[in-house]
């Protein structure tokens, strides 16, 4: 059976997150201040780029009146290095080959604006998808449920999958109607007995089978 699967990136095909915390530390470095760890950088990704620089500038005293400045600014740096430090999750070029050959259709559906989505998956040659959507292309991002479902509408017909890692991946889902598998490790920040998914798994390398065995059951 052909289905659509739409992927998450960030924590969920990439580990992205040095890259995106050199790009917080080289904006507060431009702005003489101190720098945060990676971890805290960490607990502030999911929900785009502007939510993300709006959490940077409270954990480190910027004024909320220079949200537009800062966001534009942390936009630049990052794609200054964007690249440098991502890798693929190991076992993902492999399990997307697969998925691919098995006949089913690819998309992405992220909060990461969509140009540099597209250049990272161009870098890191995971550059087969049939669409992607990112966290600018339309009004809305994630959780809201439209772009998960312009992602699948681009994809046309058939049974309809969404992989994601985290909190607002799985409310993304369940608010588009759409059956979730969780990769346990990316970004999430909750137990994964928390969230609402139809599955779980940790390797890539079990994703095509998985996928298979939950689709007999849709």
């Amino acid at each position: 059976m052909n289905a659509r699967i739409v992927f998450d990136l960030d924590g969920t095909l990439i580990h992205s997150a040095p890259d995106i915390h050199l790009g917080v530390a080289n904006m507060l470095a431009e702005q003489g201040l101190a720098q945060l760890d990676q971890a805290t950088v960490v607990s502030f990704i999911g929900n785009g780029l502007p939510h993300l620089a709006g959490l940077v500038m409270a954990a480190t005293g910027i004024p909320e009146n220079r949200h537009e400045e800062i966001t534009a600014s942390l936009m630049r740096h990052y794609d200054a290095i964007n690249g440098q430090l991502t890798r693929p999750f190991t076992g993902v070029p492999e399990a997307l080959d697969a998925l691919r050959g098995a006949g089913h259709r690819l998309a992405v559906c992220t909060n990461k604006p969509e140009a540099p989505a597209r250049d990272i998956l161009r870098m890191m040659a995971l550059d087969c998808f049939d669409a992607v959507i990112g966290g600018n292309t339309l009004p809305q991002r994630k959780p809201d449920p439209a772009p998960l479902h312009a992602a699948l509408a681009a994809l046309g017909d058939g049974p309809a999958l969404y992989v994601g890692d985290s909190e607002v991946d799985a409310e993304t889902a369940e608010r588009a109607g759409v059956p979730f598998l969780l990769f346990t490790e990316g970004y999430r920040k909750t137990p994964a007995d928390s969230l609402p998914h139809l599955a779980v798994f940790s390797d890539f390398a079990a994703l095509p089978g998985l996928i298979e065995a939950r689709l007999a059951e849709i």
